[in-house]
C-alpha cells in the first residue's frame, strides 16, 4: 500500500495531551530569527480527543468542549483554522498520510498549553505506528532459492526503480511544524533545547497543578517579538517570556493576581501564556474565580507515552 493512501479502514481514537512548560530560558537567537530555548516541559492529563477517519483527502473538523472552561471555552472565541495552515493538516502532509481528523477540543487555543502541537503530535504518532506496521517482515523462507529475497538486483523486474522504505517522523522533523511539536511527540518529562527540536527525556515525577486560563488568546509570535523589543529581559519567575507577555497583554496581570489571592501562591506563566499555574498537592482545592470567564482545571503529569 502506498504511504499516501488511507491505510486504515475503521476510525481510530487518539488522545492528545497538553504540555506544561515549568521553566523557560531563552539562550540566544539564530540568524534566521528563531529563538533558542532551554526549558523543562511535562505532559499533562488534560487531553484533546481525536478521531481519525479513513479518507482520501486530508481534512480537520474541530468541536470545542466549552463546559470545562466556562466562557473561556466558548466556540466563538476559538478561532482555529481548518485549512492547510492547521497543524494537523501539516502533520498529515509531513507523514505522507491522508485522513479526516475530528478533534474534541478541550485544550484552549492560545493558552500556552500546546493544544495545536499536541493534536499534530498525536496524528504523527498514529502515522508512525502505521508506517512501522506496514514495513515488510522477513518470511521464514527469506533467502531460500526461488524466494523474493534471493533475487539479485540485476534480476528484478525493473532495476531502474529503487524501493524507498518510509520512515517514522522524528522529533527533529516534527519541530518543523512548530517548536512544541517535538516535545509533544515524545511526551513525558523532558529538557527541551535548540528551537524545541532537541528533547532529552527525564525520569517521571508525579506532580499536580492548578491551571488558571483567562479568556485571552495569546499569540506566541507577538510575545517573542515583544521580548526582542524589550531587549531580551531575563524572567524572575522561571520564565523569560513572562515580562514580555505582560507587556503585550497587560490584562494578564489581573488574572495572575486573582489566582495569587485565591491560592496564596505566586503563579507562573505557562510558556508564552496566557495560562497561569501553581503546583497543587493532591487533594488541594482552589476556589473557583468570581468571573466565570476564567477557566480552572486540576491537571496532573502523566508518564512517557
Amino acid at each position: 500500500m502506498a504511504t499516501g493512501e488511507a491505510a486504515h479502514t475503521a476510525p481510530v481514537r487518539l488522545l492528545a495531551p497538553a504540555k506544561l512548560t515549568l521553566s523557560l530560558r531563552i539562550t540566544g537567537t539564530r540568524p534566521d530569527g528563531f529563538h533558542l530555548i532551554d526549558a523543562e516541559m511535562v505532559t499533562l492529563d488534560l487531553c484533546d480527543e481525536i478521531i481519525v477517519h479513513p479518507s482520501s483527502q486530508p481534512s480537520v473538523e474541530i468541536v470545542p468542549v466549552p463546559a470545562t472552561y466556562g466562557r473561556a471555552g466558548a466556540a466563538a472565541d476559538w478561532d482555529i483554522p481548518t485549512d492547510g495552515s492547521n497543524l494537523v493538516i501539516r502533520a498529515l502532509e509531513l507523514a505522507g498520510r491522508t485522513a479526516h481528523v475530528g478533534i474534541r477540543k478541550r485544550i484552549p487555543p492560545g493558552a500556552g498549553l500546546g493544544g495545536g502541537s499536541a493534536d499534530a503530535a498525536a496524528v504523527l504518532r498514529w502515522a508512525n505506528r502505521l508506517t512501522v506496521n506496514e514495513r515488510p517482515r522477513p518470511s521464514a523462507t527469506s533467502g531460500a532459492p526461488g524466494s523474493p529475497a534471493s533475487v539479485r538486483p540485476s534480476e528484478s523486474a525493473d532495476p531502474s526503480v529503487e524501493a524507498v522504505e518510509p520512515s517514522p517522523v522524528t522529533p527533529q522533523q516534527a519541530a518543523s511544524l512548530g517548536a512544541d511539536v517535538a516535545f509533544c511527540l515524545v511526551g513525558g518529562r523532558a529538557r527541551v533545547t535548540g528551537i524545541g527540536e532537541i528533547v532529552e527525556p527525564r525520569p517521571f515525577r508525579e506532580q499536580r497543578f492548578v491551571l488558571w486560563t483567562p479568556p485571552i488568546h495569546v499569540d506566541t509570535a507577538v510575545v517573542y517579538r515583544r521580548w526582542d523589543e524589550l531587549g531580551g529581559p531575563p524572567g524572575l519567575n522561571a520564565n523569560d517570556l513572562e515580562q514580555a507577555a505582560l507587556a503585550a497583554y497587560p490584562v494578564l496581570a489581573a488574572w495572575r493576581d486573582e489566582l495569587a489571592q485565591a491560592s496564596g501562591r505566586r503563579p507562573q506563566l505557562a510558556g508564552s501564556g496566557g495560562t497561569w499555574f501553581i503546583p497543587a498537592p493532591f487533594g488541594a482545592h482552589v476556589p473557583a474565580p468570581a468571573d466565570q470567564g476564567v477557566g480552572t482545571a486540576h491537571a496532573s503529569t502523566i508518564g512517557r507515552q
